[in-house]
C-alpha cells in the first residue's frame, strides 16, 4: 500500500521520500522519481536521521504518512511478551517517535497532514489477534487525542482504516501464527484462522492496494480532509456490525466463519 501510495503521489508532482528498511526492494519507485531512505522504525538513530537528511535537503516537511505496520498474531497465552512488545515498537512507538521528529517543523510552518494508516481491525476484532488488534486500537486512540493537540497549529491528522487488501499481510502472520498455537490448545481455532485468512486474502478477494492510495492522495488533496477513511473490502460493513450490533453479535458472526 505504502509503495502504490507513494507511485501515486510522485506521479501527481510530489516531491515523495520513501523510507523503509528494505532499499533494496524500492528501486522502481526510485526510478519513478522518489527517494529512498533505509529505515528501521524501531531504530532511534535512523528515526533522526531520516528526519534531518528530509529537512536539511527539502526545507519542510508537508505530509507524513506511517504505513508501517505487521501483524502479529497467535493465542495471548501463546505469544511471549518479547513478540508483543515489538509488534508495538513497530505499529505504535516508532510511527510516534517519527511524528514528535516532524511536529516542530510542521508547527513553525504552521501546516502539516499527518496521516496514519491504522485498519478496520482498529475498530474491530478477529480470534487470535489481540496483540495486533492492541496497536490498531491504540492508534486509533493516539491519532484522535494527536489531532485535537495539532489542530491550532494548522495540522491535520487523518486515519485511514483498511479492510481487506491485495497484499502479502495474510501470508506475513499466517506461518508465525500456526508455529504459536497450531499445536496447543488453541490448535483447533488457529486452523480455522489460518483456513478464514487463506480465503480472505486469495488472489481477487481483497482490493488492490491502490484502493487505499487514492484515499491517502484524496486526503493530501483536501484542504479539509476527513478524520477518517474507512476503505478496501470488507472495511466499512466490518466496522458497521461492530458498531451498531454489539458484542455478542459481533462474535457469533465472526466465530460461525472459524468452523
Amino acid at each position: 500500500m505504502g509503495k502504490e501510495a507513494a507511485l501515486k503521489l510522485i506521479a501527481q508532482g510530489h516531491t515523495v521520500y520513501g523510507a523503509a528498511r528494505s532499499v533494496e526492494k524500492m528501486k522502481d519507485l526510485e526510478e519513478a522519481g522518489g527517494k529512498i531512505i533505509a529505515l528501521d522504525i524501531t531504530n532511534e538513530k535512523q528515526i533522526t536521521a531520516c528526519v534531518d537528511e528530509i529537512i536539511s535537503t527539502e526545507g519542510h516537511i508537508d505530509v507524513l504518512v506511517n504505513n508501517a505496520g505487521f501483524g502479529l498474531f497467535g493465542a495471548v497465552e501463546d505469544t511471549t511478551l518479547e513478540d508483543a512488545r515489538y509488534q508495538f515498537e513497530v505499529n505504535i512507538f516508532g510511527l510516534a517517535r517519527l511524528t514528535q521528529l516532524v511536529l516542530p517543523h510542521m508547527r513553525k510552518q504552521k501546516s502539516g497532514k499527518i496521516i496514519n494508516i491504522s485498519s478496520m481491525g482498529g475498530k474491530m476484532y478477529t480470534p487470535l489477534g489481540a496483540w495486533y488488534h492492541a496497536t490498531k486500537h491504540a492508534l486509533e486512540g493516539w491519532s484522535d487525542c494527536l489531532r485535537i493537540e495539532v489542530a491550532p497549529f494548522g495540522i491535520h491528522v487523518v486515519i485511514i482504516e483498511p479492510g481487506v487488501i491485495d497484499t502479502r499481510f495474510g501470508d506475513v502472520f499466517l506461518d508465525p501464527m500456526l508455529k504459536r498455537s497450531g499445536k496447543s490448545a488453541y490448535a483447533d481455532l488457529a486452523q480455522g484462522v489460518a483456513a478464514q485468512t487463506r480465503e480472505s486474502y486469495a488472489k481477487g478477494v481483497g482490493s488492490p492496494p491502490s484502493v487505499i492510495a487514492n484515499v491517502i492522495a484524496k486526503a493530501i488533496a483536501a484542504k479539509r480532509p476527513k478524520t477518517r477513511y474507512a476503505a478496501g473490502q470488507w472495511a466499512r460493513l466490518l466496522i458497521f456490525v461492530r458498531t451498531f450490533f454489539g458484542d455478542r453479535i459481533f462474535d457469533t458472526a465472526l466465530m460461525s466463519r472459524m468452523r
